[in-house]
């Protein structure tokens, strides 16, 4: 790629007559479209066909009923106030940005341009030399990195597919709406992550990107995401009736307290573990970021969900408060499973009941973050590290890679 050295070395200082000159064919090519347009303009037939279609145009606008678009233009309304907007079921304000009412939904999505990485920033070197080695890994390491490509690898399509076709459709805040385009994209960076990890390790890609067909541990918990957020999907859902809208409160609450709240747990958990033992170090910065992107989404759901409840009160019963306790209760008995699968034997400095304490903890945190009671009173995180590794102002040098050189990242907050 040319710099402005390069232009000054090499372009500027040529005298002019020595500068590339154009190709002859591509100067003939020019010269033909030129008399081609020449000849169409004193064609009396290809003018009076051009005078034609710009009467025809003319005559379309002149009709033109703006009666179709009223509902969602608002034309000749009087202009937005703060007060006019709300979360879900609002027709007032799609396309008015500012002013806003949500200031923490724009913040997140400032905070999350701030947080930009790529995968391919991330060198693999050493994990395909560990990985190819016969040494470098134990069954049950090896058995941890292809359980967590084979669910996130998958699990990331599904949110983005949630994201795109339902969640945006369904929150009718802007500002909202805005974040949800970055977590979108942040989505896609997630899915291409999966891939170049699988890819540079040289995996069987159909094994790993088949798992959550037949792997039980991996199928379970894709197909309860796929059961409880499956009104997200629907072209035909839309809100507006309490049953609706608790049926909406119902797929979020599955979507970020237990997909992105729960089931990630406990393969970052394994990975990140993995990478401070020095081991697939390129793989697991990788999820360090995934989990930090992670992380806002969560938040943000979180405070998705509480906005619609404070909005709407009839929607948050005593009975569906009942059912939003047993959604996450669910989840973390398959993410609990799922533990069990992948950690048959100790490893990494864990184990499967030191990582079923840990769901627990990360169960009853969803749920004070709603509202509801602890299911699992005076249980502990068992991995406090975990929650410095979120933060990344407290890596000094985490894996010696770029992280400590971001420009941005550490001007994040995880309060």
């Amino acid at each position: 790629m040319l710099n402005w050295d390069d232009y000054h070395t090499d372009e500027a200082i040529q005298p002019r007559s020595t500068a590339a000159k154009p190709a002859p064919e591509i100067v003939e090519q020019a010269i033909e479209a030129a008399a081609q347009e020449h000849r169409s303009a004193s064609d009396p037939v290809a003018a009076e066909a051009l005078a034609l279609n710009v009467e025809k145009a003319a005559e379309a606008l002149a009709t033109l009923d703006v009666a179709p678009g009223l509902e969602e233009l608002k034309m000749g309304a009087s202009r937005i106030s703060v007060d006019e907007k709300a979360m879900i079921n609002c027709r007032a304000d799609l396309n008015q940005l500012v002013p806003f009412k949500y200031d923490w939904a724009w913040q997140k999505y400032i905070d999350g341009c701030a947080n930009h990485w790529m995968p391919q920033e991330i060198n693999m070197t050493a994990d395909v030399a560990t990985w190819k080695s016969d040494g470098g890994l134990t069954d049950d390491e090896r058995r941890i990195i292809m359980r967590s490509l084979g669910y996130f690898s998958t699990a990331d399509s599904l949110v983005a597919n949630n994201l795109v076709l339902g969640i945006y459709r369904l929150i009718t805040n802007p500002e909202c709406r805005q974040y949800l385009l970055r977590q979108a994209f942040e989505e896609a960076i997630h899915t291409h992550a999966y891939q170049y990890c699988i890819e540079s390790l040289g995996m069987d890609e159909g094994e790993v990107f088949n798992m959550y067909r037949e792997v039980p541990s991996v199928a379970k918990k894709a197909a309860w995401s796929l059961g409880k957020t499956q009104s997200l999907s629907d072209p035909n859902f839309t809100t507006g009736t309490t049953e609706d809208d608790q049926q909406l409160l119902r797929n979020l609450i599955g979507f970020y307290c237990v997909t992105e709240g729960i089931f990630f747990y406990c393969g970052f958990t394994q990975i990140l573990s993995m990478g401070r033992r020095n081991k697939m170090t390129g793989v697991a910065e990788q999820f360090q970021y995934i989990l930090r992107d992670e992380s806002m989404h969560l938040n943000f759901g979180i405070d998705v969900i509480n906005q619609i409840k404070l909005e709407n009160p009839q929607l948050w019963s005593s009975e569906f408060q009942e059912e939003a306790i047993q959604m996450i209760l669910e989840g973390t008995q398959l993410e609990i499973e799922y533990a069990r699968d992948t950690m048959p034997r100790g490893v990494l400095g864990m184990n499967a009941a030191m990582m079923e304490e840990y769901l627990q903890f990360i169960c009853n945190r969803r749920l004070n973050q709603l509202g509801l009671a602890e299911q699992f009173p005076g249980v502990q995180n068992p991995f406090p590290w975990m929650s410095e590794i979120m933060d990344l102002r407290k890596e000094k040098n985490f894996f010696e890679t770029r992280v400590i050189e971001y420009q941005t990242g550490g001007a994040l907050s995880w309060d």
